[in-house]
């Protein structure tokens, strides 16, 4: 029985092995997509520190492949001090990955300050050319989110770029897009996205933050699955005199 259940043991460590490496690259996925992301809506907040949470996650990524290959070997050779060392990585990534919980809902909670103190500026900041970096942020935005202004598209009125430009429209990106010939023109609001940008680019950086607590989540689940499982061989190891005899007569043979 106690062969049995240390076999079992030692075969949830090698899938669990298995997963590790498949959740690196997930994580390490993960954690691009939201510096790509938050890359395109970074004009719209100017904490650096929020991207902490990503770069954390990556690191972990990283490192699982490193423990893959360290609980691979040690289960494979039955390295007492290749699992204990297995165990204690797992548990600071454990931890790791706790703080990153943690981190994002901090930054999560923040993000809403952040955008509003800092949309009002961008926009004052338009000026329609192309090679602006705040003008192609807000087109990017407008257009990718459907929205147009910062609450709606009647905030164009108070911009400098309204103003200065005296047309009395708006930018062809809050034109929706199964309108044709629209020019932005405040005479056919109709044409025009209806819901600000300000909720909406609050409500898209905090879903990417949902998905990093998530996935810290659900791989700080499976690490402590696998400290568990090296805990049990070690423990059975260390106590079982079948086993010991078993792994001395392997090591002879």
């Amino acid at each position: 029985m106690g062969q049995c259940g240390i076999t079992s043991s030692k075969t949830v460590l090698v899938f669990l092995n298995l997963i590790f490496w498949a959740a690196a690259g997930i994580l390490c996925y993960i954690g691009a997509y939201v510096f790509i992301t938050y890359d395109d809506y970074d004009h719209f907040f100017e904490d650096v520190y929020t991207l902490i949470p990503a770069v954390v996650i990556i690191a972990v990524g990283t490192l699982l492949f490193i423990i893959g290959l360290i609980g691979c070997c040690a289960t494979i050779r039955e390295s007492s001090c290749g699992l204990a060392t297995f165990a204690a990585i797992l548990l600071l990534v454990f931890v790791t990955e706790c703080v990153v919980v943690v981190l994002g809902y901090i930054y999560r909670a923040k993000v809403e300050d952040e955008v509003n103190h800092s949309i009002q500026k961008v926009y004052n900041e338009y000026s329609g050319a192309n090679r602006d970096a705040p003008s192609r942020a807000i087109d990017y935005v407008q257009r990718q989110l459907h929205c147009c202004g910062i609450h709606n598209y009647s905030d164009w009125r108070n911009t400098r770029w309204f103003k200065e430009s005296k047309n009395n429209s708006v930018p062809v990106s809050c034109c929706q897009p199964n309108i044709s010939n629209c020019t932005g023109t405040l005479t056919r609001p109709a044409d025009l996205y209806q819901e600000g940008c300000e909720a909406l680019v609050v409500k898209k950086l905090k879903e990417i933050m949902m998905y990093v607590i998530w996935a810290a989540l659900t791989f700080a689940s499976i690490q402590m699955l696998g400290m568990l499982c090296a805990c049990v061989v070690l423990c059975r190891r260390s106590h079982d005199p079948a086993y010991e005899l078993l792994v001395t007569t392997n090591s002879y043979a």
